[in-house]
């Protein structure tokens, strides 16, 4: 009798115990033996900061090898989407934009990592406070830390015995554009290229005036469709129309001589040293502070963030935490900024060793440009963003191919954003 009723409870203890495994996320913490890590990534082939972290974290972790879960750029974030809702199990999940950020963790899909955050590395993270949640949580660590700067040719300044742009205001940008255009037809070469994305304008404006992109009052990007519009006017830079039908890219107009400045991400640096090492470009090329506003102190530019976050039903949980604080890490920073990738953790270590990469400029004017004084967001995040992106988006491009005024078209904006949004 003794015996059955220790059975019974042995049994009744074990169903117990299955329904709480079944149901919780995966974890390994007392795992012993191999551990496959799966992690979601975009465009591994054309990636490199991917497996540049993979097998630095597998040299350091050797019971630890990680699966990539490859999926095209363009397609990532609904892929993501729905492989989160579905239940999927993969560990790590790269958080490609911060609105996906907002997004998975909003809908509790996302394990909570806030000790991690907290750590004494983790102080030393650009951007970490972007990923703050519901007060004090976080659901992920930042790996890199991307932003603006100017990039220029220094043979086209020098040949036309102009001094490097150190401290250009936006005036002085526009100037200095056109001092630097030459030639007409397909042998033109401009002063200036700015890409047809919205953040030339608008996230310049908003980070260096303090304006809020998702508030509805668009006045403050005036000054800088100004600017956009004199360089056109002046045909110091390709004029915004040709550059979208002709589907032009900033790195070939860079690359291609065809431009003596690009304002452009810290993520091109390590397109630019590649094609420098193969030969396919010979840009003498160095970086310079973004232009500021006329009056301004010190150098502000925006930027963003690209982290790492363990899936809230991860097979293996404590192994992806590790993986997300390695990249996070020292020793993640070293690993990527050995490829040109500019890492969230920032230490003079760091810039030491990216500033000696080969093909580096390694001025004091690049130096400064590596080191602005203040980074704001790209673009604020929150439940609204994607519906305003859509309206400033469209407004941009009505503005910039002259089929409305900047005042009306901000107006427009306003009132869109107004009534379609808030």
């Amino acid at each position: 009798m003794k015996r059955r009723k220790m059975l019974a409870a042995v049994g009744l203890a074990m169903a117990v115990a299955l329904p709480l495994t079944a149901c919780g996320s995966g974890d390994d913490s007392t795992e012993s033996g191999p551990v496959e890590l799966t992690v979601a990534v975009w465009s591994l082939a054309s990636t490199p900061e991917f497996q540049t972290l993979f097998d630095a974290f597998h040299q350091a972790n050797p019971d630890i090898t990680i699966k990539p879960v490859d999926i095209l750029a363009a397609d990532y974030p609904t892929k993501v989407t729905t492989m989160l809702a579905g239940g999927d199990t993969t560990d790590v999940i790269t958080m490609k934009t911060l609105a996906d950020y907002v997004r998975f963790a909003g809908r509790g899909q996302l394990k909570d990592v806030s000790s991690l955050a907290t750590s004494a590395d983790a102080g030393k993270l650009a951007g970490l406070d972007q990923y703050k949640q519901d007060g004090d949580k976080y659901y992920a660590l930042p790996y890199r830390q991307d932003f603006w700067v100017l990039y220029y040719n220094k043979k086209m300044f020098d040949a036309a015995g102009q001094p490097y742009p150190t401290n250009l205001t936006w005036d002085q940008y526009v100037e200095l554009a056109k001092k630097l255009t030459t030639g007409t037809g397909e042998k033109k070469v401009y002063g200036a290229y700015q890409h047809t994305w919205r953040s030339i304008v608008q996230a310049i404006s908003a980070a260096q005036t303090g304006g809020d992109q998702l508030g509805g009052d668009y006045k403050f990007f005036a000054d800088q469709y100004k600017t956009a519009l004199a360089l056109q006017e002046a045909g110091a830079t390709l004029d915004f129309g040709t550059a979208v039908t002709q589907k032009t890219g900033y790195a070939s107009m860079f690359e291609s001589g065809k431009t003596a400045m690009l304002p452009m991400g810290t993520w091109y640096i390590a397109k630019v040293l590649s094609e420098k090492k193969k030969g396919t470009t010979d840009a003498d090329w160095a970086i310079a502070p973004l232009p500021q506003r006329t009056g301004s102190a010190g150098i502000t530019t925006f930027g963003a963030p690209t982290a790492f976050a363990v899936n809230k039903k991860a097979k293996h949980a404590a192994a992806a935490e590790k993986f997300v604080q390695f990249a996070a890490s020292a020793a993640g920073a070293k690993a990527i900024a050995g490829i040109g990738v500019v890492p969230a953790y920032s230490s003079d270590e760091i810039r030491s060793q990216y500033f000696a990469l080969p093909g580096m400029p390694t001025d004091e004017l690049s130096k400064k440009a590596f080191t602005p004084d203040k980074i704001n967001p790209e673009m604020p995040v929150s439940d609204k963003t994607a519906k305003v992106d859509t309206i400033l988006n469209e407004e941009h491009q009505l503005i910039m191919t002259k089929q409305k005024s900047i005042d009306d078209a901000i107006k427009e904006m306003e009132t869109r954003v107004k009534n379609e949004v808030n």
